[in-house]
């Protein structure tokens, strides 16, 4: 398999990108600076502020927006109205929402760890701290997952050069992924991967910083495809990522202030 890059999404955005969402059909939400941009077939549809700059975004099944934040998380509806707000010393910096059998989900990079909530904002219990380095290894800063569809939480823990996958009560299940600085299915540097998603037939898609480069592995952490590299800017790093539900890919840029879009190629029969 492979992608082409198909388009651009630039000169809208106040600072980096650092929270992506595709809900529905495949319209994208981008967190930004101090405010929500949503995107419509490509156009921004509408857009609003919040208290404080996004470091993540999340739409839940009854068409919230939920943004993390540092020290809370903001719910808006589909227009923008805040509709609630949870803060206090229990947050640290919120870098990843999801929602998983009724809870929410929320990646706190100065805890190093992923923290779940009931509706009410009740803490039920950590993932990623039962080990030895007490909580995910992320020298960048930034703790992203995303949950499949059986409620199995996929976390980048860079430090490790893998992906892990959790109950959300906690426990380990696993993890795809290993070190090699030359090989492409493998992590390289330091830290890497730093931003993870889920797409169609159970892959994963990741991206990579020093250089740049995101890829789609399969279930079991085969390499299904280099999505791309050089489209990037050489600086970017937690470039978040989505993935549509017909594959398509969202990237942002975090140095040109932009969302990369990628398609997959057709196959050509030989």
């Amino acid at each position: 398999m492979s992608y082409r890059h198909i388009g651009t999404i630039s000169g809208v955005f106040a600072g980096p990108p650092r929270g992506l969402w595709v809900a529905g059909r495949e319209t994208l939400y981008v967190g930004a600076a101090n405010e929500v941009v949503v995107f419509d077939s490509g156009k921004p549809a509408r857009r609003w502020k919040t208290a404080k700059a996004v470091c993540a975004v999340a739409v839940d099944g009854d068409g919230l927006v939920w943004t993390g934040e540092a020290g809370q998380v903001e719910v808006f509806d589909r227009g923008g109205t805040l509709v609630r707000q949870w803060r206090g010393g229990w947050f640290g910096e919120i870098t990843a929402i999801g929602f998983s059998k009724g809870t929410v989900l929320a990646g706190d990079a100065q805890d190093r760890c992923i923290k779940r909530y009931d509706g009410a904002g009740k803490l039920l219990n950590t993932i990623g701290k039962d080990n030895r380095t007490q909580g995910l290894l992320i020298p960048n800063g930034v703790v992203d997952f995303k949950v499949d569809g059986q409620g199995v939480i996929h976390v980048a823990n860079p430090g490790k050069h893998r992906v892990e996958r959790y109950r959300c009560e906690g426990e380990l299940l696993g993890h795809i992924g290993r070190f090699d600085g030359v090989k492409p299915e493998g992590f390289g540097g330091c830290c890497n991967p730093t931003n993870v998603a889920l797409g169609p037939q159970g892959k994963v898609y990741t991206t990579e910083k020093a250089g740049p480069r995101a890829k789609v592995l399969g279930a079991a952490g085969e390499l299904d495809a280099v999505i791309a590299t050089t489209e990037f800017d050489a600086n970017a790093k937690n470039m978040a990522i989505a993935v549509g539900p017909r594959g398509r890919v969202f990237v942002a840029d975090t140095a040109r202030l932009a969302v990369l879009v990628f398609d997959r190629t057709a196959e050509v029969a030989g």
